[in-house]
């Protein structure tokens, strides 16, 4: 009987050890936090691609990456970086289903000299004055589950200046649709959010859990439409895969999730302005990529998001996910007086993109694009007739091109994005991206969780930059046209608020060192939609240290 007992434990020992390996073997779930200090490491690993070095066939369409399941699979990607840059050992099992890790160091600065710029940069806020973001952390996993805990620290000066609402004019038609403050209080700034954490259940290519980490959809380097870094990160529950699906017929990559939008808590005062309801915000968003087997390196997407306030959902399947109704809107009631798109009664707004991205690496080149839709085609012959209704889109292309020293290369990239609704709004209601009476707009504390851009503004930014792994010296030159609904009108012309930055970057490793540098000049045309010309400075720093 001792005996049958002995060999009963060491067999549930056995398969308890078999269980963690098939289910957990190779898999850490560490993701690679997007954009801010990290931008210069992604920018490093997609241009890789172009030249034909990536085996991981991910399409970038899909952020964080999973650190093995990425491009790192290899362990080292060249110029010092590997796994344990972004990673220290603190304890490791000998079957590796047991392990816990130090994150690197991430620390960011800002400083705008007369009023806020910047954009994609996560939990720092627009601002101006000083501004500084810190972040580290640590990782643990058994078997198939892991805890990433990663905070952030975000410190503000916050100093004043002249906002829009101070420039004599009323917008309070513009900003009783959005929760997007002009400015974060009339003081400093100081926060603590749960940055880049997670807790998941990975059984590969399968992920599964709660996570607030900032999310990226789309083939964009500086807008996406529907998911971006632009804003802090959301609480959210999530199911997306880890790296990319091998089946017949091609590889998918995918992700499915439910989230809680906050409010800013921050508002505007004014006769005309309308107080929003400060309770959080359902989202439910879903998005997939498709690689054909047949057509190497070209990669298809489609997502589409709803968001509604909690109290106003309806607690059913239909209202938790209502990402699988029907696209087209027929015998949906539309509220022309003031936009708003009542489904059956739900006060919900919804969005949907298509992109697609190209890579050539025989000519170290790529090109892509994204459309997306914020009305719904009301069947498919409204589709047909005018595909362009409240469309926006953003569209792109990068090229490599080799230089005489080893491994060093000029690399060319061009993006543009439109917000700006088109041309069929003299004829037909068009909604604004990001914008809705009821639902108070598509935003995470206060800021617009798609295209940077913001509502109804277009951007084209040129980039001309030597690069050599990690090591980056550039020039960039951006137009930015803000918000063209609220533009003055003055002897019939519109007088748009312009911004031409010019830019330089300055990126370099040593040692356990990665350095990020940016100087931008921006000259403001009609700032704040009045008839002044201002000259703003902007100034980043940031540095990863590995431990």
């Amino acid at each position: 009987m001792i005996k049958n007992y002995i060999f009963s434990g060491l067999r549930a020992k056995a398969f308890f050890c078999l269980l963690l390996s098939a289910l957990g073997l190779g898999v850490s779930a560490q993701t690679l936090p997007i954009g801010g200090q990290m931008r210069g490491i992604e920018d490093f690993m997609r241009r890789k691609q172009l030249l034909g070095m990536d085996s991981s066939r991910t399409s970038y369409m899909l952020r964080p990456l999973q650190l093995d399941n990425s491009i790192f699979a290899s362990d080292s990607i060249g110029d010092g970086v590997s796994k344990s840059t972004f990673r220290k050992e603190l304890f490791l099992s000998s079957n590796g289903q047991i392990a816990a890790y130090l994150l690197p160091v991430s620390w960011v600065n800002q400083y705008n000299t007369s009023h806020p710029f910047g954009s994609n940069d996560g939990s720092m806020i627009p601002s101006r004055g000083f501004q500084t973001q810190l972040s580290t952390g640590v990782f643990a996993k058994l078997g198939p589950l892991s805890i990433q805990l990663r905070p952030e620290f975000v410190y503000a000066q916050n100093r004043d200046y002249r906002t829009l609402s101070e420039s004599g004019r009323s917008y309070n038609g513009f900003y009783n649709r959005i929760d997007l403050p002009e400015r974060y209080g009339n003081g400093s700034y100081t926060k603590v959010n749960w940055g880049q954490s997670s807790v998941r259940l990975t059984f590969d290519p399968i992920s599964f859990g709660l996570s607030n980490e900032n999310i990226w959809w789309g083939p964009g380097i500086h807008n996406s439409l529907l998911m971006s870094d632009n804003a802090a990160g959301f609480k959210h529950l999530t199911l997306n895969t880890s790296r990319p699906a091998k089946t017949p017929i091609g590889s998918f990559e995918g992700q499915l999730i439910a989230g809680r939008l906050d409010p800013s808590g921050y508002e505007l005062r004014g006769a005309d302005y309308r107080a929003k309801s400060q309770n959080w915000r359902y989202l439910n968003a879903i998005m997939l990529t498709y690689q054909p087997k047949w057509v190497p390196n070209l990669y298809l997407g489609v997502d589409r998001s709803f968001y509604v306030y909690r109290e106003d959902m309806e607690r059913s399947f239909k209202g938790y996910f209502p990402i699988f109704s029907a696209t087209l809107k027929k015998g949906i009631t539309v509220v022309n007086e003031t936009e708003t798109i009542v489904e059956e009664g739900i006060n919900q707004d919804q969005y949907i993109s298509a992109y697609a991205r190209w890579v050539l690496p025989e000519s170290k080149a790529e090109i892509y694009f994204q459309f997306g839709r914020n009305d719904f085609s009301y069947n498919l012959r409204d589709l047909m007739l005018e595909p362009e209704s409240s469309r926006a889109y953003t569209a792109g292309f990068r090229k490599l091109v080799s230089l005489p020293k080893k491994d060093t290369y000029l690399q060319i990239g061009v993006e543009l994005t439109q917000m700006q609704g088109s041309n069929t709004y003299p004829v037909r209601a068009q909604p604004n991206w990001y914008l809705h009476y009821v639902a108070a707009g598509y935003t995470n504390k206060g800021e617009i969780i798609g295209a940077a851009v913001g509502p109804e503004g277009n951007q084209q930014t040129f980039e001309l930059s030597w690069v050599r792994g990690l090591k980056k010296i550039g020039l960039r030159f951006d137009h930015l046209n803000h918000n063209v609904e609220l533009a003055n009108v003055s002897d019939g012309e519109k007088e748009y608020w312009r911004d031409f930055i010019f830019g330089g970057q300055y990126d370099w490793n040593y040692k356990k060192f990665i350095f990020n540098s940016q100087l931008n000049y921006i000259y403001s045309r009609n700032y704040q939609y009045l008839n002044e010309m201002t000259n703003n400075f902007s100034l980043r720093l940031s540095a990863i240290y590995s431990f």
